[in-house]
């Protein structure tokens, strides 16, 4: 944590799945509060608005998917005495569970026995389905498990190809495809080769950023073709776009500057 309350890299929830198991005798659904040598402290509850937050109080359905969520839970609701089998290893085949890539499990509106949790965490199973049943909710966040990822030292590029193809085959063979934007993104990628400096001054950025480029491709029926978008975006474009699409208020944080994609839609 930094002075002013920032939580930075690999910080864990409160909430199961969590890189802390629960405490001896504790309650399984929750990271032992007096943390772990290795881990640290859990990262308190948080009670800031999130883009979920603001889509459900505008009716706009949405859901976070997964992939293993199911299979963490269970997994990370075990005794601490119990060796985990899915969250953070990659033995025995496993999905290779990463908890800190779970935003919404950080915040206090969707704990453990919430109906919003219950709603709109979900695994990426039921991902699969909803694509294929034409039920995807207007807003879909997905999160791989961590062998499908591309993260470097844990898994491998073609793992993470053969994957997202996979999904994207399945978006196209789907029912609710003609009315569809794909956004496929990275959390972080290189900075050591990349010959453009980025954006400075008032609007741009902050303490954190934005830092060096990132991969995105946007897929769809509605996105210019054969097109490279030269606009300056971050990843916070994405819930600029979602903002601006279903008229939401917008977020803090949000860097105004930034571009919301339009310029890459017909």
């Amino acid at each position: 944590m930094t002075p002013d309350g920032y939580a930075v890299n690999t910080s864990q929830p409160a909430y199961q799945p969590s890189g802390i198991p629960p405490a001896e005798n504790g309650p399984k659904e929750l990271a032992d509060p007096a943390g772990t040598k290795a881990s640290g402290l859990p990262v308190p509850p948080q009670t800031a608005t999130t883009i979920g937050d603001l889509l459900s109080a505008k009716g706009v359905s949405w859901a976070w998917y997964a992939g293993a969520f199911n299979q963490a839970v269970a997994d990370g609701e075990q005794p601490p005495s119990v060796k985990r089998k899915i969250v953070y290893t990659r033995a025995d085949n496993s999905p290779n569970f990463q908890p800190h890539h779970q935003p919404f499990n950080y915040y206090a509106n969707y704990a453990p026995g919430t109906q919003a949790r219950a709603k709109h965490l979900l695994d990426g199973e039921d991902f699969v389905k909803a694509i294929d049943s034409g039920t995807l909710p207007a807003v879909s966040f997905y999160k791989p498990a961590g062998r499908d990822t591309q993260h470097p030292s844990y898994t491998d590029i073609v793992t993470g190809d053969m994957h997202i193809e996979g999904l994207l085959q399945k978006l196209r063979a789907g029912p609710q495809w003609k009315d569809m934007l794909v956004i496929v993104t990275y959390d972080e990628n290189g900075g050591y080769w990349d010959h453009v400096p980025p954006p400075t001054g008032p609007g741009w950025g902050d303490r954190f950023g934005p830092g060096s480029r990132i991969p995105t491709l946007l897929i769809g029926p509605h996105v210019k073709k054969g097109f490279v978008d030269h606009t300056t975006y971050d990843t916070t474009s994405i819930l600029q776009f979602i903002s601006k699409r279903f008229g939401l208020a917008q977020l803090p944080g949000v860097r105004p500057k930034m571009g919301d994609f339009s310029a890459a839609l017909e």
